[in-house]
């Protein structure tokens, strides 16, 4: 296995590599625990990552067990991802432990190809992340990956909800 990376901008390159060899790789099982496993190891114990444009709420994620839990519901191969890549690049910041990496997850499902554009904001302090803001396109996403209908039902639940409060 490879040594884990420690510097920001690889850091944050690992688990976008890592959320797509998740999502788009026929893993067996056993390797998708794996695949779990090392992404989770990217982050502190106790930590902060946020999805401030999630569209059903931004729900802290505040260790790694919970980080874990939110890589393990990344729709995989199962359901017609063909392909899905980051490309983009990294930019340092005057905070050496703050990166800012401009990307697009790219690639096909069902024979569609999408594009979707994500700005994480990253704190990584002795190689883990302890801060994290994932600015993402979460329509685009459900939108690539079949989902917009299972999307649309979440937001009328959350809204239904919220008037009966």
């Amino acid at each position: 296995m490879p040594s884990r990376p420690s510097a920001p901008a690889d850091v944050v390159r690992a688990v976008a590599a890592g959320v797509s060899r998740l999502v788009s790789a026929d893993l067996t099982e056993r390797e998708r625990e794996d695949q779990l496993d090392r992404l989770a190891g990217y982050y502190a114990e106790r930590t902060d990552v946020r999805h401030p444009f999630a569209p059903t709420g931004d729900t802290p994620l505040r260790t790694r067990a919970e980080l874990r839990g939110h890589f393990a519901d990344a729709p995989g191969a199962a359901r017609g991802v063909e392909r899905f890549e980051p490309v983009g690049q990294v930019h340092e910041t005057g905070d050496p432990e703050v990166v800012v990496y401009e990307f697009r997850y790219v690639g096909s499902a069902g024979g569609a190809p999408f594009s979707v554009p994500c700005v994480f904001v990253v704190r990584v302090r002795d190689g883990l992340i302890v801060e994290s803001r994932d600015y993402g396109d979460h329509v685009g996403m459900a939108r690539a990956f079949g989902r917009l209908g299972d999307l649309a039902a979440a937001l009328a639940a959350d809204s239904a909800s919220a008037r009966s409060r």
